[in-house]
């Protein structure tokens, strides 16, 4: 299959309002093409097609205010796309929302949000908009996953649920739509630096001090840039990638869960406990300055030996999560 031609070509976008599909929108501007963003947030909205328009040559922009989890309204303006736009490059399903908590603390009303948005938004959108694809040559769907699309870590069973359900289909329809010439790729992005995990939503069960504790944890792998994130997502489709795995917080936890299948929950548990700090050892005395024999040591010790907190899965020893390699896709 050729590379993915972008410049001329009509892009729809969902969570165009703030990271990564902010930066999104902007590269898809840069590379030439015509833009149909989706989102909740009108002013988000508003705030990405001002910043596009006063720094790029003018490309046609239409916007769509709508809550992906009214399932009518998310049908009625995907109707609405197809008809402004029968023909379509590119289809990015990135929208996305996260809840915090334990399947047994969380409501089925909170489950089902989380699927309703994540998961059959996705599959609404593509199946209305599967014709415009088909219609225009060389065509193009990017469905965002996640890291939890890939591993399934305790608290995180509705928004795994959803990812691993969006990673499924995508793969399905990779192989459905190669006959059509039309290219499909699964992102799963690891700690990239939006704000999806300060807008979570959080288990009516969960106690709030045990969400707080959490989510610090997961914060401290939020490192990558989501201009970063939108480049590795926008390079893997123009190269027709099938997966496309950002950062080695993403692509360290993939290999784990290839090697250890039912058993890496007990190294992400341990990756994730913290670690009491560690007493730095006295400074062992060189020959010329050791103590007579039955004399007691100087007093004091050598410079503390620095004890980083315990790393989350794919950070460094550091705690900074690994940037994604360059030139390099999963």
């Amino acid at each position: 299959m050729r590379d993915l031609e972008f410049p001329g070509g009509v892009a729809v976008l969902t969570g165009a309002a703030s990271g990564i599909g902010a930066a999104l929108a902007d590269g898809l501007a840069r590379r030439g093409c015509d833009l149909v963003l989706v989102d909740r947030d009108a002013d988000g909205l508003a705030a990405v097609v001002e910043s596009i328009r006063a720094r790029h040559l003018p490309r046609e922009i239409d916007t769509y205010v709508v809550d992906l989890a009214d399932a009518e309204a998310t049908d009625r303006v995907a109707a609405e796309i197809h008809r402004a736009h029968p023909r379509i490059r590119l289809l990015v399903n990135n929208a996305g929302v996260a809840l915090g908590g334990r399947f047994d603390q969380v409501t089925l009303d909170e489950f089902l949000w989380v699927i309703e948005i994540n998961f059959r938004a996705v599959v609404r959108l593509t199946h209305a908009l599967l014709p415009a694809l088909k219609a225009e040559p060389g065509a193009h769907l990017v469905n965002v996953s996640s890291l939890f699309g890939l591993i399934a870590p305790a608290g995180q069973a509705a928004y795994s649920a959803s990812k691993f359900a969006v990673r499924g289909f995508t793969e399905a329809l990779r192989h459905e739509l190669v006959d059509d010439g039309i290219g499909v790729t699964s992102v799963h992005p690891g700690g990239i630096r939006t704000r999806i995990a300060a807008r979570a939503r959080v288990g009516s069960g969960v106690p709030l001090a045990e969400y707080e504790a959490g989510r610090r944890q997961f914060e401290k792998l939020l490192t990558i840039d989501p201009a970063t994130a939108a480049e590795a997502i926008l390079n893997g489709a123009r190269r027709r990638r099938g997966r496309v795995l950002i950062g080695w917080s993403a692509k360290l936890p993939d290999l784990l869960a290839r090697i250890a299948p039912a058993g890496y929950g007990r190294v992400l548990a341990l990756g994730m406990r913290p670690r009491p700090a560690r007493v730095p050892a006295p400074r062992p005395a060189s020959a010329e300055s050791a103590p007579p024999a039955g004399s007691a040591a100087p007093g004091g010790s050598g410079p503390a030996v620095g004890v980083p907190g315990e790393p989350g899965v794919g950070a460094r020893s550091d705690g900074e999560a690994v940037a994604p390699e360059s030139g390099r896709q999963a």
